[in-house]
């Protein structure tokens, strides 16, 4: 019966037929089976005006926190003599991204008492690098009718409850994005609009906007940088889209608002066990069990013991690591990681309130051309790699990204490879089920794991259901480490996220006119810390300007300020320059080289507020320069294989000053009249004196240009520019056609990050 259904669904009209069907019965089920929202659970008291710092929750330093952990060190400083250490918490957590700080947000909230630490920095890993968006999945939703497969339609249906729980414990931090489908197909059109309309019925009263379709004109409107050739129309759908590191943060505060004790750049180095008490010969437990760990910090080097009745391992990628301080080295490994690698390119390139979806790439995977942070971000890939602390995102990966983008945009927008302002690439924690009877098949979502010693494992998932994860998590751990008569229901569903409470969308009004911003730091603050912006605000320095009056910005292309740093330091634990650049703000994976010119300024800050010595200011340069290469600055400039000339490509401009002396020379020598003008018969000799191809640039002359006979010099340097674009795609591709791209299809992958 099944397999004459399946043949039935690949008709496209019964498909689109049944997927509306299946869909409309899907959500009564899904409606009666869904609690209301509740009241939520408020950090502040009701009424409490953001602009009295004086009622808004203030973190405790993060020494506090290290005394309270047990770090003899901080027990020693006088600033913390009125903090006492905990003999043990009920539970410690290992890692400090979305999973680990919503485990943290999950038991601290129901009770217990909680202590994390994280060897780098909050959201330092997968959690700060995903596409951004918080959504079911359109094309899983596909994949899930075409295959009959239920599993996949409950993961669809579980995200997009997460999805509208995103939105409402922090509004200023997700928000609702439209999302295009370009058709160039007519029979595309029932079909996508059907699909997305079975999209917006699950989600039923937790749904977004409705979905609608535009015709051609219309299409290109809203797109104008669309590809016009057999356009046909377009369906727009809405999702939702968060800044993940920022959201990451905010988690992990609002856990140490309701008592949990958060330490970022504390790495676990042991495990410490002890006889077992509980469980003894049940539920598969052995004869230890793990009652803490060994821990350093590791900015000062010191060493202490933290004790826990349970420990939970949400180290995303690096799972194994820790499952093997448990068990061994010999341990064997169920993490299969898959590198996802994104770029950013300017904000011209698409507008800057819809995103793009193209649902057939060469591969049969999907690319999101997204706005974010005022430019635009495209990804992602799926490619088995190695763990790895700082994974470097491969060439023939950015270069597949680039070719795929030329194919959804009009021919005459190039999209170069020195557009492309930053690249990183977030390895994703696909894991195996070591309980499973196949453990080399990967689970669909995500793993809960109790070893015999009561290691509680978590892994896999995406960001959307971190909360739901956390949930269940929690509930495993409350089971195996007997804290039922301690722990409480869960209510993460309705406890907001720091900074919501005060926050609605105008904000950033009251802010423009209280500290004289301008509009675009307004905006920029109101979105990103809700209503902690006045306390970032107020920290501004003066610009010395009569406007705007307050707010000194770290880089005149992005609106991030000065007095960012300040509060990151002060409020967000920030305690390297790159928990700063790349994690409080985003400067670092919006434009790397941007980042770089603002380091300097950014050390100065925290130099001033963490009482650096001259050499910590030179590391902490050096090690964020290290960091940026990470995140596309002059990428491959260490490359064997690139001459000097080679490398220069890949600075965010075409040509540096020698280059561009050169072919000044080379043109005005040709320019006989000294009008700024060659002709066009004499560009072969020019290109010809410079080394390059002159049937290659022929290639690259405009219609306009062919009609008119002559260049000039800035239409020279965009024949030049494509000339040498050309020959590095080609170079790219024989490199690439040597080690071909391996893929992981979309059902094994969980629908990525």
């Amino acid at each position: 019966m099944a397999h004459r259904f399946a043949q039935l669904l690949r008709n496209r009209n019964t498909a689109v037929a049944v997927a509306s069907g299946v869909s409309a019965i899907g959500v009564v089920y899904y409606l009666n089976s869904r609690k209301p929202f509740q009241s939520l659970i408020t950090i502040e008291a009701e009424g409490a005006n953001p602009r009295d710092f004086s009622q808004l929750w203030s973190p405790p330093s993060r020494g506090e926190v290290l005394a309270r952990l047990g770090n003899p060190e901080a027990l020693k400083d006088k600033a913390n003599k009125h903090v006492v250490a905990e003999s043990e918490f009920d539970l410690l957590i290992v890692g400090g991204g979305a999973t680990g700080v919503g485990c943290a947000l999950d038991a601290a909230t129901r009770g217990l008492k909680v202590a994390l630490v994280e060897r780098d920095d909050f959201a330092s890993g997968t959690s700060s690098r995903s596409t951004k968006l918080v959504h079911g999945g359109v094309r899983y939703l596909e994949k899930a009718f075409k295959e009959l497969d239920i599993e996949q339609y409950k993961l669809v249906v579980e995200a997009l409850h997460e999805r509208s729980t995103f939105l409402k414990i922090a509004p200023y931090l997700a928000y609702q994005l439209p999302i295009m489908l370009p058709i160039y197909k007519y029979w595309q059109i029932p079909y996508f609009y059907a699909g997305c309309k079975a999209y917006e019925l699950l989600a039923g009263k937790e749904g977004l906007s409705p979905s609608y379709f535009l015709g051609k004109r219309k299409a290109k409107e809203a797109f104008p940088m669309l590809r016009n050739e057999n356009l046909v129309g377009a369906i727009v759908y809405y999702d939702g889209a968060h800044n993940d590191s920022r959201m990451n943060v905010a988690i992990a505060l609002t856990a140490a608002a309701h008592g949990a004790a958060m330490a970022n750049h504390v790495e676990v180095i042991e495990l410490i066990k002890k006889p077992r008490t509980t469980f003894f010969g049940k539920a598969g437990f052995g004869e230890k069990e793990i009652c803490g760990a060994v821990v350093k910090d590791t900015l000062t080097g010191v060493q202490w013991t933290i004790k826990a009745k349970g420990v939970i391992n949400a180290t995303g990628p690096f799972t194994d690591h820790l499952r093997k301080l448990d068990t061994g080295i010999s341990t064997k490994e169920i993490v299969a990681p898959s590198a996802g690698v994104h770029i950013v390119l300017p904000n011209y390139f698409g507008p800057r309130n819809m995103g793009l979806l193209d649902p057939s790439t060469s591969d049969g995977r999907v690319i999101y051309f997204l706005p974010w942070q005022g430019n635009i971000l495209a990804g992602t890939t799926d490619s088995p790699t190695n763990v790895e602390y700082n994974p470097l995102p491969s060439e023939k990966d950015i270069l597949w990204i680039l070719s795929e983008i030329e194919g959804y945009l009009d021919p005459s927008i190039k999209v170069r490879r020195g557009d492309v302002l930053a690249a990183w690439s977030g390895i994703r924690p696909l894991v195996r089920d070591p309980a499973a009877k196949n453990t080399e098949s990967l689970v669909r979502n995500h793993m809960i794991n109790v070893s015999e010693s009561g290691l509680l494992t978590i892994a896999g998932g995406k960001w959307t259901t971190y909360r739901a994860m956390a949930e269940e998590t929690i509930d495993v751990a409350i089971e195996k480490f007997d804290l039922k008569n301690k722990a409480g229901p869960c209510v993460t569903t309705r406890t907001p996220l720091i900074g919501a409470q005060g926050w609605n969308e105008n904000m950033f009004i009251r802010l423009i006119q209280s500290y004289g911003l301008e509009t675009e730091v307004a905006k920029h603050l109101a979105e990103s810390y809700g209503d902690r912006a006045w306390v970032v605000a107020s920290m501004a320095g003066m610009t010395g300007e009569r406007w705007p009056i307050h707010g000194k910005r770290l880089s005149p292309q992005y609106p991030f300020i000065e007095a960012e740093v300040k509060y990151a330091v002060r409020k967000e634990y920030a305690c390297t320059a790159v928990d700063v650049i790349a994690r409080r703000m985003r400067l670092a994976m919006l434009n790397a080289q941007a980042a770089k010119d603002a380091l300097p300024r950014v050390i100065e800050i925290m130099a001033q507020e963490l009482s650096w010595s001259k050499d910590r200011q030179k590391k902490e340069l050096d090690g964020a320069i290290e960091f940026l290469k990470y995140m596309g600055l002059q990428y491959l400039s260490t490359s064997a294989n690139l001459g000097v000339e080679d490398k220069t490509y890949y600075t965010r401009n075409h040509f540096v000053p020698e280059e561009l002396e050169r072919y000044q020379r080379e043109f005005h020598k040709l320019d006989y009249d000294r009008d700024g003008r060659i002709r066009l018969r004499d560009l072969s000799k020019v290109l010809y004196a410079l080394g390059e191809s002159s049937s290659e640039g022929s290639k690259f002359v405009t219609e306009d240009v062919k009609q008119k006979g002559v260049l000039e010099f800035g239409e020279f340097l965009d024949v030049l520019s494509d000339v040498k674009e050309a020959r590095q795609r080609k170079q790219f591709a024989q490199d690439a056609e040597s080690t071909k791209r391996e893929d992981i299809s979309i059902s094994r992958s969980g629908g990525g990050v």
